[in-house]
Order: C-alpha cells, then sequence, then structure tokens
C-alpha cells in the first residue's frame, strides 16, 4: 500500500509538471523611448501567481496550461490587463509597453512597494543604459557606508580624495579650480572666497538622492570643468507617508583634558559680530582675548518626512523636507615649520595646538507636482548655515633670524567663520507628443560668509637667550597683533533651458535618434569687504612683561591711554580721514552658452552622441587693498568653442565599451584675481590680475560589466593635457609669499581605474510574514596616474609683474596621488520583518602628493599617502528604532608633510579616532 501511495504521488506530479507552460516578456517603458522598466508587478489576476522584472526589466512565470488575465501594474503608470492561452510545454512571449498617459489605476491591485531610485540596483541600472560616461553614488550606498557628508562621499568614488584640513577634493589629480559644483543641474556658489566650489561637507547626506560624478566634458554642463562635475541630486520622497527624528553624538581620541575655544561665539553658530564704530578712537572691543573652557560633546539633532498627495485623477504632490542640526569638536597637536630654505633651515618652528568645533544647521523643503504624465513642475529651497570656530596656539621659533630666535615665542589665533547659503531652483519638464521633451531650470542663490572678529595675538621672550622666560609683546610689525572683520556676499542666477526631438523609429517602433538644443547662463556679482585692526606697539618705552593666558590684562583701554600701543589700520590711525574704509574687491562674471547635441543609434549595439557648446566668458573686478590702495580695475573676456563627443558600443547584455572625448577650459577664480592678501601664521597668499584660463583636452574610454543586478566590473583608461596650467607658487619675495599663475606650456595626466562591486553570498529564507535575507557584499575600487608639467620662468616673467624661480624643470600636478585605493565589505542580515543589522568596514588610501610647487632651489611640499579604516553598525530593532554605531579612522596614522630635497618635515599631527552614537525614531 505504502508503494503504490509513492507511486501515484509521483506520477500526479509528474503530470502536474508536463501540463505547465511559460510566459515570459520585457516591460518597457514608454515615457523613455521604451527603455527596460525594472521592479514592475506582473502577476496571473485572481491567484498568488506572480513575480516583479527584474534589473533589465525581464519576467519570466511558470503556470499550468489553460486561459488567463495577464496584469502588468506599476506605480504611476496604467495598469494594462491581458488574456493569454497557456498551452502545455509551451512558452509564451509578452512583450508590454507602460505608460503613464492614461493616468494610474490603482484600486485594481494593492501595491506593495514603489521604485526608489536611489537603490544601488536602480542607480546601476541607469548607469548601465547611459550612454554617457558616469559614476553615481547613491542614498542606499551612503548609509550603508556611515557617510555623513558630501565631502567623505565623494571620496568613495574611484580616483577621488580629499586634501587634509581644506577639505579641497581631487579628480584624478585636478584639484578644486578644475571641477565645479551643481545642485540638480543648476550652479551653486563657493561659501569661501579661496575656494571655486563650495565645500562639500555643508550637505548632509539627509538632503541626497544621488550624487553624479561626471568626469568627462559634455555640452550640458558648464565649460569651466577639467576634472570633474559633481552633480546632487536632492531627495524626493518614495513610498508611503513617513516622519522621523534622530539624534546622536560622538566623541575623538583626542579629546582629553581640557579644550578651550575663543571667547563670543556660541553653541548655534549663528554668531555675527560688527566692529566698533569707533575703533580707532579707543579700545571699545568687547570680546575677551582670553580662552573659554567648553565641554566637548558632540550633537545631532534631526527630522525628515514626506508625503504624497493624489491631486485629481491624474496628478499628484510629492512633499520632502528635512531640517537638522549638528555639532563637532576636535583637537590635535603637533608640529608646524614655515618658509624653509634651500639649506633646510626653518625660518618659522612651532609646536602646536589646535581646537575646532563646527556646526552645520540645514533645512531643506522638495516639492514635486506632476500635473499628469506630460507635465512636471520641482520646487526646491535649500538653508545652510555653517559655522567653524578655531583656537590655535603655536609655541617655538617666530622668525630664526629676528623673532623669538632661539624660541619662546607663543602665537594665538582665534577664527570663527559662519556662511549661510540660500539655494531656490524652480524646475519643469514637459513631453509634447511622443517626440519633443522639454527640460528648464532657474535659480537664485545667495551665500554670505563673514569673519567676525578674527584674533591674532604674538609674544616673545623679554629676553632672547632666556626662551623660558617671561614674555612680551612682539612688535616686530604692526599686524603681529591684530583683530580682522571679513564679509563676503554673493548673488547668483543661473538658468538652463534644453528642448529633444526624437526621430527615426526603428521596426520595434523605437526611436533611433535624438537632437538636443540648449541654453544654459549665469550671472553672478561678488562683493568682499575686509578691515583688520593692527596694535602697533610702542618701541619707545618700556614694555610690561605679558602673560599668554591673561591677553586682556595688556590690551584694554589703560594701556591704550598709557601708549603702550595705538590701533591702526592699512591706511593710518584715527587722525587719517579715511583709516576706516574697507580693503574690497568686487567683481561681475557672465556666463552664456550654448549648445547642440545630437545622438543616433546605428545599429541595436552602437550609439553616438556629438555634440558642441559656444560659450561667452566676461568678468571684471576691481579693487582698493593693502597691496593697492589706489585701486585698479581688470576685465577678462573671450568666446569658447567646445565640441565633444561619446560613442557607445553594447558588446551584450551585461558588457558595454564607451569611448568619450571633449575639450573644456578652466577660469580663473575671484581670490587668484584679486590683489588681496590673505595671512595665515606661517604663509600669505595673494592673488595675481594678469591670470589667464587654461585649455583643457580630455579622453575617457570604458570596458563596463553588469554580472548580476547590484554587481558590476569596469575598467576605464583616461588622458587630459591642460595648455597654460594654473598653481600655486612661491613667488621671489621677502617674505616667501605664495601667488597664483601659468606656470608653463602644458600638463599632462593619464592613467586607469578599476571598479568591482560583487554580492558573496545571498540567502532568503521565506517566512509567513516576510522574506528575510542575509547578504554578503564587497566593493573595491583603484585608480593609478601618472601627471607631469613643465615649468617656464620666463613664461611668468612675460605674462605678470611676478618672478618665480622653479627648483625643477618639471613635475607632477599638485594634488595628484600616483594611487588612490577604495575597498569596503558589507554584511546585512534579517531578523524580522523589522528587525536586521548592518555593519560595514571601508578603507581608503592616497599615496604621496604635491601640495606646492618648489622653488629657489627648495623642493616641492609633499603630502605624504595614508590609509584610514572606518567600521559602521547600523541595526533596526523594530519597525519604530533604529541605533547606528560607528568608529572612524582607527588606524590613526600620523598626517605628514615635508619638504623634498631638504628633507624636512614641516607639518606633523593625529586626527584621533572618533566614535559616533545614534538613535532614530520613525512617527509613522
Amino acid at each position: 500500500m505504502k508503494k503504490l501511495i509513492i507511486v501515484f504521488v509521483f506520477l500526479s506530479q509528474l503530470i502536474s509538471a508536463q501540463s505547465k507552460g511559460t510566459v515570459k516578456g520585457i516591460l518597457t517603458d514608454a515615457e523613455s523611448n521604451n527603455e527596460p522598466l525594472p521592479f514592475v508587478n506582473v502577476f496571473i489576476k485572481g491567484s498568488t501567481v506572480g513575480q516583479t522584472t527584474d534589473f533589465d526589466g525581464n519576467y519570466s512565470l511558470n503556470i499550468a496550461a489553460g486561459k488567463y488575465t495577464l496584469v502588468f501594474s506599476f506605480v504611476g503608470y496604467q495598469t494594462i490587463e491581458k488574456q493569454i492561452d497557456v498551452k502545455d510545454k509551451e512558452t509564451l512571449v509578452v512583450n508590454q509597453k507602460l505608460s503613464a498617459k492614461a493616468g494610474v489605476t490603482l484600486n485594481e491591485v494593492k501595491i506593495q512597494g514603489t521604485i526608489n531610485r536611489a537603490k544601488v540596483s536602480a542607480i546601476l541600472l541607469d548607469q548601465k543604459k547611459a550612454i554617457a560616461i558616469k559614476t553615481t553614488i547613491g542614498a542606499q550606498e551612503l548609509e550603508s557606508k556611515g557617510v555623513s557628508d558630501l565631502a567623505t562621499a565623494v571620496t568613495k568614488a574611484t580616483g577621488i580624495s580629499k586634501q587634509e584640513g581644506s577639505n579641497n577634493i581631487f579628480v584624478r589629480g585636478l584639484g578644486d579650480r578644475y571641477n565645479s559644483t551643481t545642485l540638480n543641474g543648476l550652479p551653486i556658489p563657493s561659501n569661501n572666497p579661496s575656494r571655486k566650489n563650495i565645500t562639500l561637507d555643508l550637505f548632509s547626506t539627509d538632503i541626497v538622492q544621488k550624487i553624479d560624478i561626471n568626469k568627462i566634458y559634455n555640452g550640458t554642463i558648464y565649460g569651466d570643468f577639467g576634472g570633474a562635475n559633481i552633480n546632487i541630486v536632492s531627495k524626493e520622497h518614495v513610498g508611503k507617508p513617513s516622519m522621523e527624528i534622530g539624534i546622536g553624538s560622538g566623541t575623538n581620541s583626542n579629546l582629553s583634558g581640557n579644550f578651550y575655544l575663543q571667547d563670543g561665539p556660541g553653541f548655534s553658530g549663528f554668531y555675527k559680530n560688527n566692529y566698533p564704530a569707533n575703533a580707532l578712537t579707543g579700545y571699545n572691543f568687547t570680546t575677551s582675548l582670553d580662552n573659554v573652557s567648553k565641554t566637548p560633546i558632540a550633537t545631532r539633532i534631526s527630522v525628515k518626512g514626506g508625503k504624497k498627495y493624489q491631486i485629481g485623477e491624474e496628478g499628484n504632490l510629492n512633499l520632502f523636507g528635512t531640517a537638522s542640526f549638528s555639532s563637532g569638536y576636535k583637537f590635535k597637536e603637533g608640529i608646524q615649520r614655515g618658509s624653509v630654505n634651500a639649506q633646510g633651515l626653518a625660518y618659522t618652528d612651532y609646536t602646536f595646538k589646535a581646537y575646532d568645533y563646527n556646526t552645520n544647521t540645514t533645512a531643506m523643503l522638495n516639492a514635486a507636482y506632476k500635473v499628469n504624465a506630460n507635465n512636471t513642475y520641482k520646487f526646491s529651497s535649500l538653508f545652510i548655515n555653517s559655522s567653524s570656530q578655531s583656537l590655535d596656539e603655536y609655541s617655538g621659533v617666530i622668525n630664526v633670524f629676528d623673532n623669538a630666535s632661539n624660541g619662546g615665542g607663543f602665537v594665538k589665533r582665534a577664527t570663527f567663520d559662519k556662511t549661510a547659503l540660500f539655494v531656490n531652483q524652480f524646475l519643469g519638464n514637459h513631453k509634447i507628443g511622443d517626440k519633443i521633451t522639454v527640460d528648464w531650470g532657474i535659480s537664485y542663490n545667495h551665500i554670505n560668509n563673514v569673519i567676525p572678529d578674527r584674533r591674532q595675538n604674538m609674544l616673545v621672550p623679554k629676553d632672547n637667550n632666556d626662551p623660558t622666560g617671561v614674555k612680551v609683546v612682539s612688535d616686530l610689525t604692526s599686524s603681529d597683533n591684530h583683530r580682522f572683520f571679513q564679509e563676503l556676499f554673493e548673488d547668483e542666477v543661473s538658468a538652463n533651458f534644453s528642448t529633444s526631438y526624437l526621430f527615426a523609429k526603428d521596426k520595434e517602433e523605437v526611436y533611433k535618434g535624438k537632437f538636443t538644443v540648449g541654453y544654459s547662463g549665469r550671472f553672478k556679482k561678488v562683493d568682499f569687504k575686509a578691515t583688520q585692526f593692527n596694535f602697533r606697539i610702542n618701541r619707545n618705552t618700556v614694555q610690561p612683561i605679558v602673560d599668554p593666558s591673561n591677553l586682556n590684562a595688556y590690551f584694554n583701554q589703560a594701556n591704550l591711554t598709557n601708549k603702550f600701543f595705538k590701533i591702526e589700520t592699512f591706511r593710518g590711525d584715527a587722525s587719517t580721514a579715511n583709516a576706516l574704509d574697507p580693503q574690497t574687491y568686487f567683481g561681475n562674471q557672465f556666463i552664456n552658452g550654448g549648445f547642440l547635441e545630437a545622438q543616433y543609434k546605428f545599429t541595436p549595439k552602437f550609439t553616438a552622441v556629438l555634440g558642441v557648446r559656444l560659450e561667452h566668458l566676461y568678468q571684471d573686478i576691481s579693487w582698493k587693498t593693502s597691496l593697492d590702495p589706489a585701486g585698479n580695475k581688470s576685465t577678462f573676456t573671450k568666446f569658447e568653442f567646445l565640441p565633444n563627443a561619446t560613442f557607445k558600443y553594447e558588446v551584450n547584455d551585461k558588457n558595454n565599451l564607451k569611448l568619450a572625448a571633449s575639450k573644456s577650459y578652466t577660469l580663473p577664480q575671484y581670490k587668484e584675481r584679486a590683489p588681496f592678501q590673505f595671512e595665515e601664521v606661517t604663509q600669505i597668499k595673494f592673488g595675481n590680475p594678469d591670470l589667464n584660463l587654461s585649455t583643457n583636452y580630455n579622453v575617457d574610454l570604458r570596458w563596463e560589466y553588469f554580472p548580476k543586478r547590484e554587481e558590476v566590473i569596469s575598467i576605464t583608461g583616461f588622458g587630459k593635457i591642460i595648455k597654460n596650467p594654473i598653481n600655486e607658487v612661491i613667488v621671489a619675495s621677502a617674505t616667501n609669499d605664495i601667488s597664483y599663475v601659468n606656470t608653463g606650456k602644458q600638463a599632462t595626466v593619464f592613467g586607469a581605474e578599476f571598479e568591482i562591486r560583487k554580492n558573496i553570498f545571498s540567502l532568503e529564507n521565506d517566512k509567513e510574514t516576510a522574506v528575510l535575507k542575509n547578504k554578503l557584499s564587497a566593493g573595491f575600487n583603484a585608480s593609478y596616474m601618472y601627471s607631469k608639467q613643465d615649468f617656464n620662468r620666463f613664461k611668468v616673467i612675460n605674462e605678470t609683474n611676478l618672478n618665480v624661480n622653479f627648483t625643477n624643470k618639471e613635475g607632477r600636478l599638485t594634488g595628484a596621488s600616483d594611487l588612490i585605493l577604495n575597498a569596503d565589505v558589507t554584511y546585512k542580515k534579517d531578523f524580522s520583518k523589522t528587525a536586521n543589522l548592518l555593519a560595514t568596514i571601508s578603507y581608503n588610501y592616497f599615496s604621496d602628493r604635491v601640495y606646492a610647487i618648489g622653488s629657489a632651489g627648495k623642493g616641492d611640499l609633499i603630502d605624504k599617502g595614508t590609509g584610514s579604516l572606518d567600521i559602521i553598525l547600523k541595526s533596526e530593532l523594530s519597525k519604530k528604532i533604529k541605533l547606528g554605531f560607528s568608529l572612524k579612522n582607527l588606524l590613526n596614522p600620523s598626517i605628514k608633510r615635508v619638504q623634498e630635497i631638504q628633507n624636512v618635515e614641516v607639518l606633523s599631527f593625529k586626527n584621533g579616532i572618533k566614535g559616533s552614537l545614534s538613535l532614530t525614531y520613525k512617527l509613522d
């Protein structure tokens, strides 16, 4: 009997298997020229049989022979039902285009989820479909790697590194002046007069959906491009209504013992302090020069949420908002030497302690109104207030020849730097029939950067032969002791417009060609003012002894009355009529560009894009500064013709070959052209009005392989030629000042990049309430590059009023590391539908790179290569509660800068190990 039952079951299963057929096909997006559409729900109506389409829009269902209703459903698109007749042992192919034109019918089927275009799978699909060569980092990847700001985020991409202490981003060895930053395709201004690009660590990853990094130029990007355009795509709400709050804190292994900052600025970072109207007639400064003790506990609080509203039959309004405040403390100590001569002697030789407190307040609102399938409007408003307090104390030799020459000097510099950024954007997308698409965007940006009351004090031994003895105020120059006030305003209006026309359908009704024509313009106004109050020490009187911890005992009204010192600007003291007139530079920059692009798919595998952009540049700058009190003006104008081409060959469904070439330029920035003197403790920089632009030629060749969903392997070869390159150099002067010049005829860069993302294993456990995943994935990328540029002293002398004396006839590009490595391993385990653990280990390394070019027999300044190791843990404890923990910079290497040839270490310190803890609570 038992054997008969076994035989009966076997025969039943065999008959059942033989009576099944297969239904399969590809789902495409009729709104995007029939591109494959992933994550579409495909199911048999009235049954539990169904699935979602894969990475390439494919689906396949095995069902018993018979007649059924096949349903295709995707949020935002019309639900399609098809009657099918499945035959025994046969495969029925049903391909379908989905369109949003007729609206969306949600009552036919319950949708469990919607596409999230910030996911790794969606981003890799976009990269695979794209003709252009680009790298994209999504919000999902940033979260898994524990990245909290954009400056760190972009360093996860191949060939990108960050300069210690400045957040200057280097792409393939090209620094700030060669890169550009946009938000939703529209330019955003810099928050710092020293930089072309806004500091990326101002941006919290809470506001980011993805980051597109274009390392090869195309005509839709402004021509001021050399290394990369970094486009930040602001976050949009996806899925069900949501609201969550988060809190966090952190510390650093360097934060032990007392922590000090300057008097005045508070916790929030919104401090602004103008100098007194009667600053020259009396000591009327109200803030103390002495240190204020602080408790260094980092803070973070945030709230974010979104909701979607249905408007009419076809329209919907999607809202997303976020607000956050974060603060952090840093401390480091080490050595710093300045102006090391050809014999290896350091003019300045310090040990230092540096205390830093930073804040960031961010608020953003995004609204997307989809009127219907053909018309969408978006509005984005962003406010960021960032501040940095720094208190730096230096001890040692101020100048080996004439100021604390045997040591015992003391310099204290306290700086508060605040930036308020307002960005408002309005964008639209319109489809006119099946062939025409119109995209446009306008923006207004406002920057206000202030340095209110930077304070510097310098003390020297009363007896130079007794460096450990009592101290007096330094009287070498009037600027040794000063208070400095700076304000920068920048207003910019920009606009993008483009229209595309599809043509030449193939046999499958897919358009093979596309023409795009467009315009983009940006109109910027810059207004910079700075006033420095110098305390000129009276050398004709016996100066009192000064305690470094009680500077207020010297700098006060009584000692001003007793004529121990007097207060003056570079123009003079209170007896000078215009003494309070600030140092200024004003400027206007207008860029108008038009572009034309033709795209055509010559065969099912080969596509070409040819484009050209014509840009008119205008930049003027006028100034009155301490280097040129009478003032002057400089105007720069030029037309640029910028061709570009991209070719894509689809070897098969998983492999692409892409080739791209272009021409672009690099425009000098205002600080680089303004003859204003920016004073640092160990270095002085000033602008060069004779600076000219550089011309860049770029070429990239990439092979891409997409083995599976969320996996990619790519190899890229690249080359760049930069005509008339711009560099920072030490000019011939008594104080070894730094300026900006076109250093030679040409710079050359070429190299290779390798990237791999791979799922080591991915297991699924089918439970009654959910499918639980157990997944291990890894990523690795490496970039190797070679760079060389020539140096021509006589070219600089002939083109400018400056004199330089390069040590070498050629050298590497500043900021270019030969080798950059990134690696990470991520493990995720689901314990239930609402509980999981995510763990990531990541490592970053860059090799030695040039910080500044050597002159007059002095070697190049080299930042030594270093690596960092981070561990990030995140866990969803329930549907509402999420915990996060991270340890960063676990290796805690020494950060070192050395001067080659002389082999002198000019900078050395450690950043410490940073630990943080966060808690998130979902209110929905």
